[in-house]
């Protein structure tokens, strides 16, 4: 039972308060046009929303007092719901794409890589570039670093290193950021 108890604060605390959920003694109210009401006690505030078949709805709980406002809670939590949907859909999330790269690698399968690279950071991702080194390669590690100095040139025109090349264990990784030329 107190676990529910719980659990239904916990939901009221994250959204906003209605009705009888509000526990102040007194708010100031404002109809539903906008205009102002004034400071009243909780019980004439919940009588003239009730009168109008309406919410009344803790919208500035901060305040002192209260700031609250009669309205149709349903489609208030609607238009949040639609502001909400549509701020997600201006948003651009930026993925991270991984090249692998390996130490004797040729010059063509470098350039290769870098026009999938470039794609990749002209659509506004990072590029996560690695090297591994197996077995005796760990002795080339110059090599690996000419290799990642060789494809990051490749790039140059479209990205621009956000983490330089750093070894991790046995391999060379370098991070790749799109190029902002606004």
């Amino acid at each position: 039972m107190s676990a529910f108890i719980f659990r239904r604060c916990r939901a009221i605390s994250k959204e906003n308060l209605i009705n009888e959920e509000i526990r102040d003694k007194e708010v100031r109210v404002i109809d539903t046009d906008g205009a102002m009401l004034g400071v009243m006690p909780i019980e004439e505030a919940l009588n003239l929303a009730s009168e109008k078949k309406l919410d009344l709805v803790n919208i500035s709980p901060n305040a002192k007092p209260p700031v609250c406002k009669i309205l149709d809670y349903g489609k208030y939590r609607y238009e949040l719901q639609k502001k909400e949907k549509e701020a997600k859909k201006k948003q651009k999330v930026t993925q991270v794409k991984e090249i692998r790269l390996s130490t004797f690698i040729e010059d063509h399968d470098v350039q290769v890589k870098a026009k999938t690279a470039s794609k990749f950071l002209q659509d506004g991702d990072k590029v996560k570039v690695s090297l591994r080194f197996r077995g005796r390669e760990k002795d080339y590690t110059a090599r690996g670093m000419e290799v990642m100095n060789s494809f990051a040139e490749a790039v140059a025109d479209v990205s621009v290193i956000e983490k330089k090349p750093l070894f991790e264990g046995r391999s060379l990784t370098m991070v790749l950021g799109p190029k902002n030329d606004k």
